[in-house]
């Protein structure tokens, strides 16, 4: 008998399923996963796949000949988004779909209906390390051509057992929380709910006053 939950994938004693709750999203999420983070006990991508509707993970580090990914791209009436901090990345607000939607539309003229109706919006995640991330953006020539957005910089991470290179860094599920909440694409409350529990249960492990001398590390 396997010691990994089939649905989550992970340790039957950390499974989180129990606190996965399903969403649906006005905005597909797709998450382009290093393969390095496969089997990571920390990772959040799977956690997402399981917990918004709709979305998909794939794995790979060079995505331009994927062909549903390129799919995707070519995609009319579609606004798709890449989460990637770039010198030429724009800052997701709640006012951000309205001002963009339009702009990827046919002209209707007169008869033009409410735009979110019409226009898909579509959010592409990329889970690795910075450096993993940063490979797979450079590999990948498809996604170039993506609208490339970024969260609020004043926004902090929560994931404190996993070092991050600067403060206002965010795992890829805080990532995905932050960013469909910004977009009102759903109440993506459970999202977060999920991966609480799994730092709880990542804590727990800690032998006694690790935790605590650890957050005495990155608090200096």
């Amino acid at each position: 008998m396997s010691r990994y939950c089939e649905r989550c994938g992970r340790a039957k004693k950390a499974c989180l399923c129990q606190w996965i709750e399903t969403v649906e999203s006005s905005v597909e999420v797709v998450i382009l996963q290093h393969p390095s983070e496969v089997n990571q006990a920390k990772g959040t991508a799977k956690i997402i796949e399981l917990s918004v509707s709709p979305s998909q993970l794939l794995v790979g580090e060079d995505f331009s000949d994927h062909p549903k990914v390129n799919q995707w791209v070519s995609e009319p009436n579609t606004l798709n988004l890449l989460m990637y901090p770039s010198p030429d990345s724009v800052e997701i607000n709640a006012d951000y779909l309205s001002a963009n939607l339009a702009l990827h539309m046919p002209n209707q003229g007169s008869q033009s209906l409410d735009v979110k109706t019409q226009c898909k919006t579509r959010l592409f995640l990329i889970d690795g390390t910075w450096k993993k991330a940063f490979k797979i953006f450079q590999l990948s020539q498809n996604l170039h051509a993506l609208n490339q957005v970024h969260l609020p910089t004043h926004l902090q991470g929560r994931y404190t057992i996993r070092k991050a290179p600067k403060e206002n860094a965010l795992s890829t599920l805080e990532a995905a929380y932050h960013a469909l909440t910004l977009l009102k694409a759903c109440d993506a409350t459970p999202l977060i709910t999920a991966f609480d529990k799994m730092i709880e249960f990542q804590i727990a492990q800690l032998p006694s006053g690790s935790y605590d001398k650890y957050l005495g590390g990155r608090n200096r």
